[in-house]
């Protein structure tokens, strides 16, 4: 077993490595345990309405709706850029836009709050 420290998009990894005789038969390696997706954005009901919420952090690039519109469940609320693709953030329910929590540019963390619908 030879052990290994590799650095990957900056992240540093401690890999063990194990050596096979050519003669022997292959085994099949364990596979690693993926990384935890995120959650896919849930509606939170709230006294005021229901919350759209970032289902992963990126970069507003565009904001499809305004306060006062009506939504459908399913329609584009705002588009999301995270890992160089662009994601549509959707709205969980019917209602109308009560407040949009964010702007075009801004940084947001998972779980944010992009915009209210009641």
């Amino acid at each position: 077993m030879k052990r290994y420290n590799i650095t990957v998009n900056g992240k540093a990894y401690d890999v063990a490595v194990e050596e096979v005789d050519a003669g022997s038969a292959p085994v099949a390696a364990a596979p690693a345990a993926p990384a935890a997706a995120p959650a896919p954005a849930k509606a939170a009901p709230v006294a005021d309405g229901t919350k759209v919420t970032a289902p992963m952090p990126g970069t507003i690039l565009d904001i499809k709706v305004a306060v006062g519109d009506t939504v459908k469940s399913g329609q584009a609320v705002c588009v999301l850029e995270a890992m160089k693709m662009e994601n549509d953030v959707n709205a969980p329910c019917d209602g109308k836009v009560l407040s949009i929590n964010t702007t075009k540019g801004s940084s947001v963390e998972t779980g944010a709050v992009l915009a209210v619908i009641g």
